[in-house]
């Protein structure tokens, strides 16, 4: 069963589970309400495993999630269009005879409210709006418009926010809540069931984990006994078997201290944890490096030659972090680590794939090198910075980033002094195609 965690005014929350009935049994909506929209924060921290997708009321609760998870693949959030606007003006023009020339107005981007008066098409006279961020101060919204009306600037007050909306009505200020309409959350809904979709597929994909544990011929030669080599097995194997356990995957042992679990992508995504713990723990026992290497697929043997792969790049690496290859090309390097590297395994543009041949540079160091650059944050960065962090020979490293240089795929930008005796090191930086 998908969780879905709805988050926002409590009348929103109510609204927007009330309408998603339809979704039936495999699915579970979990109310979030808030009073104030800064406790998205404390929401989303201390829920955010309960839960599969995150759906927010509207867009400024989303912006601080994505700021809490780093991350908006599993958010998403009930959109504010023209008609919600509208509606509002039809409102006013109902309950106080005549379309009102003097309001105010709160709203999250003003740009975008500006078109959407344009297009109303109707002589509004003075507009006060008051654009608001994740910073903002509920009150501030509040004494914004209730100044205006007390000082007769306004006739009427729209506001984004239920809170504000229900102290406004206590004012005796004529508010109207700019909120969306049951076609936006509609629409919501049929974007979160595809969303749901997309994951459940994505969550049942197989996936297969390959642990290699090296030296192992080395151990055999060198044991003493062969009960040796046998209570190293026997101590392998449990790790194993207990990795299974909580994987809910199936152990198969290949020979020579290769070893092959399968399981689903979801619970390997789950317990990537626990992933890096076992083969911790198989280096201990073992005494010698484990390279770790995990394939996704639509059918065994593709998730299979996925982790192959995977496998090869982990013994590349000196210190053997875990390594995930993705269905479609997507390379996930120091998965489970706190700065994992994604980068693509697949090159599409035909410009940069001759520039890259002009410099005989292949696309997968290209694309591991601009992943690293834009992850960090680099504006400029040194061979040096690049060869640290990737594990590379800094004189390869020199050579790549000089031969990228010349083809017009990394840009020379000067050079950086150093403290210590030596020639100072060259600046580059990524240049914008």
């Amino acid at each position: 069963m998908y969780r879905i965690g709805v988050v926002g005014p409590r009348t929103s929350v109510e609204r927007m589970i009330s309408m998603a009935e339809g979704f039936g049994e495999v699915v579970e909506f979990v109310p979030y309400p808030y009073a104030e929209f800064q406790e998205t924060r404390q929401i989303v921290s201390k829920h955010n495993h309960e839960v599969n997708v995150w759906l927010f009321s509207g867009k400024l609760p989303y912006m601080i999630a994505k700021k809490v998870l780093d991350s908006d693949e599993h958010l998403i959030y009930t959109q504010h269009t023209e008609a919600s606007l509208y509606k509002c003006f039809l409102n006013m023009a109902f309950y106080q005879g005549s379309i009102m020339d003097e309001v105010s107005i709160d709203e999250l981007m003003d740009n975008e409210l500006n078109e959407t008066l344009e297009q109303l098409g109707l002589p509004l006279g003075k507009v006060y709006v008051k654009t608001y961020d994740v910073d903002t101060n509920a009150d501030d919204l509040f004494h914004f418009h209730v100044d205006l009306w007390n000082k007769s600037k306004i006739k009427g007050a729209i506001t984004c926010f239920e809170g504000v909306y229900q102290k406004l009505k206590t004012a005796g200020v004529p508010v109207y809540w700019y909120t969306p309409s049951r076609l936006e959350i509609s629409q919501t809904l049929r974007v979160l069931a595809e969303k749901v979709k997309t994951f459940y597929f994505k969550d049942t994909q197989i996936g297969v984990k390959i642990f290699d544990i090296e030296s192992f011929d080395k151990f055999k030669q060198q044991a003493k006994r062969p009960y040796d080599l046998q209570f190293l097995e026997l101590e392998l194997k449990k790790t194993l078997i207990r990795l299974c356990d909580q994987l809910d995957g199936s152990l198969m042992e290949k020979g020579n201290g290769r070893y092959v679990i399968f399981s689903t992508r979801g619970a390997i995504e789950r317990g990537i944890g626990l992933v890096k713990e076992a083969v911790e723990q198989l280096a201990l026992h073992s005494e010698t490096l484990v390279a770790a290497g995990i394939g996704y697929g639509e059918t065994v043997f593709s998730a299979e030659v996925n982790a192959l792969r995977a496998i090869q790049q982990s013994k590349e690496k000196s210190s053997r972090d875990i390594i995930i290859v993705q269905e479609d090309g997507t390379v996930i390097e120091s998965a489970g680590e706190e700065e994992e590297l994604v980068y693509s395994n697949l090159m599409n543009d035909d410009k940069v794939l001759h520039r890259l041949k002009q410099a005989n540079v292949s696309f997968k160091t290209y694309n591991k090198m601009v992943a690293l650059i834009k992850t960090i944050g680099w504006t400029s960065f040194t061979t040096s910075d690049l060869a640290a962090h990737l594990g590379l020979e800094e004189r390869n490293t020199r050579r790549i980033v000089a031969s990228l240089s010349d083809v017009g795929l990394f840009e020379y930008i000067g050079e950086k002094s150093l403290s210590t005796r030596g020639r100072p090191s060259k600046m580059y930086r990524l240049k914008l195609k």
